[in-house]
């Protein structure tokens, strides 16, 4: 069984003695540094002069500075940067500023695991990470609650570090749903094998694939649009209300026996081998590897990759039939501004 704490495992007094540097101000940026400052911490938010979240953190009444500032005031840094601008970012900006005694915390294990950033030993290292995105970490401690965190230490060097943790997991809601501890290692490669076989990578694919199935076919993309990727929030809803039992139960005798017989013919034994591979290269550091060079070279299959699904007919079709849907808020990425 995991380890498990909550909010009378954390002593809030911890994290409002330290000064905290939130670096960053995207998804889990502005989350973690507001539910900061609303528990009472001293915190600052770490941005480049130019950034365009700049305004947005001012606004939420939080002290901007940049990161060289940031991190030569601060004792408790909270690195929420992407993990391909993590490494630069430590050396140049956060390295040379630390001191002894000084905790550099993360949200996600892959810049240490992997060994792109090697932290010095007198600091302590440590791992706070909400499971959720960031809009639900705030919104979720505005109304009382939280998010399932998890924890983890890569290095003690004060005899602290997991204490000093769990305070701050405590600050921004975490210990009200309960903090699990894990390992930068279990974090990192299950968090990258989730994303790419099943969250992100299996889903779109399986997504794409079904939909040029039935268009192949000669049944019209509208219809094929809303069986195989309109109607899997309706599926996703109940697995995480209940879990795969609970969606059996709720989805039609039909679906449920459907399910049963032809998912398996989907999944089959090679699908489950390429998984194991897929695994193999995430905890060797292969995949870590392959996704910085690519990143270091100007990311062209990840741009050419964005420039295909936003041509592709799904797509195409569901920025159309999203248009006709008053009760939803269309997204795309220009939104993310």
């Amino acid at each position: 069984m995991v380890q498990m704490y909550y909010e009378n495992d954390a002593d809030p007094a911890l994290i409002t003695r330290r000064k905290v540097a939130v670096m960053g101000f995207g998804s889990q940026g502005h989350a973690h540094a507001l539910n900061l400052k609303d528990s009472g911490v001293d915190v600052v938010v770490g941005l480049r002069e130019g950034s365009r979240r700049t305004q947005a953190a001012s606004d939420a009444g939080l002290k901007v500075v940049d990161p060289e500032t940031a991190a030569e005031w601060a004792d408790v840094i909270m690195i929420l940067v992407p993990d391909q601008v993590q490494a630069d970012f430590y050396s140049e900006l956060i390295a040379p500023r630390l001191q002894t005694g000084d905790t550099l915390l993360f949200a996600h294990g892959f810049s240490i695991h992997f060994d792109f950033i090697d932290p010095p030993p007198d600091v302590d290292v440590a791992m706070v990470a909400p499971k959720g995105p960031g809009h639900l970490v705030r919104r979720q401690f505005v109304e009382g609650s939280g998010v399932p965190t998890l924890v983890a230490v890569h290095q003690d060097a004060t005899g602290s570090a997991l204490d000093l943790a769990l305070s701050y997991a405590n600050a921004i809601g975490g210990t009200r749903a309960g903090v699990i501890e894990t390992t930068f290692a279990e974090e990192t490669e299950t968090d990258l094998f989730g994303e790419q076989v099943i969250l992100c990578g299996g889903v779109d694919s399986l997504i794409q694939a079904s939909f040029e199935t039935l268009v192949d076919a000669g049944y019209e993309p509208e219809m094929a649009y809303f069986e195989v990727l309109h109607e899997l929030k309706l599926i996703v809803d109940l697995l995480f209300e209940g879990g795969i039992e609970w969606m059996r139960h709720s989805v039609s005798d039909t679906a449920e026996y459907g399910d049963i017989t032809r998912g398996p013919r989907i999944v089959t034994d090679d699908t489950r081998a390429e998984m194991r591979v897929i695994l193999d290269e995430i905890r060797s550091g292969a995949f870590a590897r392959e996704w910085m060079a690519e990143y270091r070279t100007g990311a062209p299959r990840l741009k050419a990759a964005r420039a295909d699904i936003a041509a592709h007919p799904v797509e195409v079709t569901g920025k159309r039939l999203r248009d006709m849907m008053p009760f939803l808020v269309a997204k795309t990425p220009e939104d993310d501004v």
